[in-house]
């Protein structure tokens, strides 16, 4: 479902959270649930779309690889 501002212009949904509510971060600050760094988790709620986009495949790529630094 998309918003309409009132410009009458679409708005784009905000990119949902990818937590799994498996909160813990390990020794490197990357939390065992979403493979997000605690910075990227305290900023999510700041971030457009784009950034959280950004987010999303970082935390990706540290699932995949297993890399916290990825």
């Amino acid at each position: 479902m998309e918003n309409v501002s009132n410009s009458g212009e679409a708005e784009e949904a905000p990119v949902v959270s990818p937590c799994v509510s498996i909160c813990a971060l390990d020794g490197d600050d990357i939390c065992t649930g979403c493979h997000r760094s605690g910075e990227e988790i305290r900023q999510w709620i700041l971030l457009d779309n784009t950034a959280r986009r950004e987010v999303l495949s970082k935390a990706c790529e540290r699932a995949k690889i297993g890399n916290p630094f990825a």
